[in-house]
């Protein structure tokens, strides 16, 4: 029993040394430390792990879109080369850094995705029961986007200050991790409203076919502007309905912006986001291929919005989204309280009169006044707890 609970004190000092040094000032952090072979390393070991653990249990892990990818002849070659990288990063990292949690966690992880299978894993057969987690989709959503807006915000940041690791950004990547693995569950919700309008419109079915015989690129910025406007409206419905707002506050809760910050969004609210803007996609014919560039095209553009991104782009913000647009609609100001509610052009703010972008000028801080718990779990509940509080409090 003493050495079960000498372990059991262990474990969470180790895990608490491992975010102290993710966490680190930039100082900690220089060219030499071992901090940043320790840091790749660490990304390279999960996302070998993670697709290691794909490929073993492919009826519960693995996203059927992606399967392209993974029959590609190189994809477990290009495993076997990341699992390579992070063993020798992790070891350089242990040599150069006298903390040795990153470099000695990223080894643990390698050698469990080696002892799993490495890249010649072979995939165990499991009893299918038609439901996957994308852990897949979840590491090469982080990669993809990661890999885009994190040297960006380095090279050209708003915040010299803000770190790539800064408060709540466990919570964040939590989110992220959520919206990828459940990405068939969310799919499936968000969808059944435009599969019941089109079982029930066949008299729709010659406009769909004018819709479709569009050319691609027409197809693609109807649906841009046909999905802002729709999306415009819900935003601001999200904003002035209390009970909606409830959902609406654990996104604006993030007092950092950067490109992770875009991922926090209550579970009721992305369901609901995506039904709003798929039905032009789904109901109206438009071509499947121009549904997954809009739906990629969002992804990533949600990102650039949130990042930590500098540029005043005065001119361009008037009429094309901008980071700098869409940080004045989290701010913490007064003036920037319901604004700038388009997603992609700010010219529907200005139709609606909820247009705001001082040349120049950025907010100051982030996040809104009323106190929104911490953790997911409890940020879940926020939109039923916050309505029991304000009860309580009023009697």
């Amino acid at each position: 029993m003493k050495l079960e609970d000498e372990m059991n004190t262990r474990v969470p000092g180790f895990f608490k040394q491992l975010m102290r040094d993710l966490e680190a000032r930039r100082e900690v952090r220089r060219f030499g430390s071992g901090w940043f072979s320790g840091f790749f390393a660490l990304l390279l070991a999960i996302s070998g792990l993670l697709m290691v653990v794909a490929l073993r249990f492919p009826d519960w892990f693995a996203t059927p879109e992606l399967a392209l990818v993974k029959d590609w002849s190189g994809f477990r070659a290009a495993i076997h080369v990341i699992l390579l990288a992070s063993y020798a990063l992790s070891l350089l990292s242990l040599l150069l850094r006298s903390r040795k949690a990153l470099g000695f966690f990223a080894l643990m992880i390698g050698l469990t995705a080696a002892l799993m299978g490495g890249s010649n894993v072979q995939p165990e057969e499991t009893q299918s029961w038609g439901i996957f987690f994308g852990l897949d989709f979840f590491v090469v959503n982080l990669l993809a986007t990661g890999f885009m807006f994190a040297p960006l915000e380095r090279l050209k940041p708003h915040k010299r200050e803000q770190r790539l690791f800064r408060a709540e950004w466990r919570e964040d990547l939590f989110y992220f991790l959520i919206s990828s693995m459940f990405v068939q569950l969310l799919g499936f919700l968000a969808l059944a409203p435009s599969t019941m309008i089109n079982e029930n419109t066949s008299s729709w079915d010659a406009f769909r076919a004018g819709v479709a015989s569009l050319p691609w690129l027409v197809q693609f910025v109807i649906v841009l502007v046909a999905s802002d406007v729709a999306q415009y409206w819900y935003h601001r419905l999200f904003h002035q309905v209390p009970f909606l707002w409830g959902f609406h506050a654990v996104h604006h809760s993030a007092k950092s912006m950067d490109w992770l910050a875009g991922s926090r969004m209550h579970f009721i609210e992305i369901i609901l986001l995506r039904a709003t803007t798929s039905l032009p996609l789904f109901t109206l014919g438009f071509s499947p291929s121009v549904m997954q560039a809009y739906l990629g095209f969002v992804y990533v553009w949600s990102s650039l919005l949130h990042a930590n991104v500098g540029g005043n782009l005065n001119r361009l913000g008037h009429w094309i989204a901008t980071p700098r647009f869409h940080h004045w609609h989290h701010g913490l100001e007064d003036e920037a309280f319901d604004v700038n509610f388009a997603i992609h052009f700010p010219w529907i703010d200005k139709l609606f009169g909820t247009f705001h972008l001082p040349k120049d000028r950025w907010p100051k801080n982030y996040g809104i006044p009323e106190d929104v718990p911490r953790g997911y779990a409890r940020q879940f509940l926020y939109p039923w707890t916050r309505i029991g509080k304000k009860t309580n409090d009023a009697g």
